[in-house]
């Protein structure tokens, strides 16, 4: 039977990690926009969220340990989640950024539009032309795997400092059994939240295609940019 002082730690670990994830929009959100701006699909946009979320939570576990282990109080291991916190925020903001820009230099270049040709009876036909399709080459995309090795990096960066003082009051009563299973609970809470966060923000879209929003989608790419730059910011 469950030690009624466990189960209020663990009840409070998965309500404290739903909320934290939820209200946090950068935890679902970059993927969301990612994903559809890259067409990558929902398999794949859910198995890079998978890597990031648990980046993300082991990062913030093994810092809480070894900070445990070496007797820092919570107000130190605090401070240390924020200052990644700030990194993080940061990170992510230049991140966006820099996608917007490159995004956008490569969807103008893709934006469709006509050329007119006479022919020599007179006549004159007109046909769309698009310049990045024309100047394409196999390597198009070299950037293709390291956005998921940048989001992945970020996301370590990132901190769950709600886990910190959860992990505290088991340590000290010296129950490290506690602790572990505190942190895994957290974990499995915070990583489950941020993939139905996540198909409930594609299917969310896929709304928005019957929408006049979907004359945007020539600047998926840009737009998803901006997004991300946009959720590092609330979070800064």
């Amino acid at each position: 039977m469950f030690d009624p002082v466990l189960t209020t730690l663990l009840t409070t670990a998965i309500g404290l990690a739903v909320f934290h994830t939820v209200v946090g929009v950068d935890h679902y959100l970059p993927f969301v926009v990612l994903g559809r701006a890259r067409s990558w699909g929902l398999g794949k946009t859910l198995w890079v969220a998978s890597l990031c979320g648990f980046g993300h939570v082991l990062s913030s576990i093994l810092l809480g340990g070894v900070g445990l282990a070496l007797g820092f109080g919570v107000e130190r291991l605090s401070f240390m989640e924020e200052t990644r916190g700030g990194w993080a925020a940061w990170s992510l903001i230049v991140f966006g950024l820099v996608y917007a820009i490159w995004s956008w230099r490569r969807e103008r270049a893709g934006v469709v539009h006509e050329h007119a040709h006479a022919h020599i009876d007179g006549s004159v036909h007109k046909h769309e032309h698009n310049h990045a399709e024309a100047h394409a080459h196999a390597h198009v995309e070299p950037g293709k795997h390291m956005t998921s090795w940048a989001l992945f990096i970020v996301f370590v960066l990132g901190p769950c400092e709600v886990l910190i003082p959860l992990l505290m009051a088991p340590a000290a009563m010296h129950h490290w059994s506690w602790a572990m299973t505190v942190a895994l609970v957290f974990g499995v809470a915070t990583l489950t939240t941020m993939l139905v966060m996540t198909v409930v923000g594609w299917l969310s879209a896929d709304v928005l295609k019957r929408t006049p929003l979907r004359r945007f989608r020539p600047y998926a790419g840009t737009l998803a940019g901006v997004a991300i730059a946009a959720s590092g910011l609330a979070i800064q």
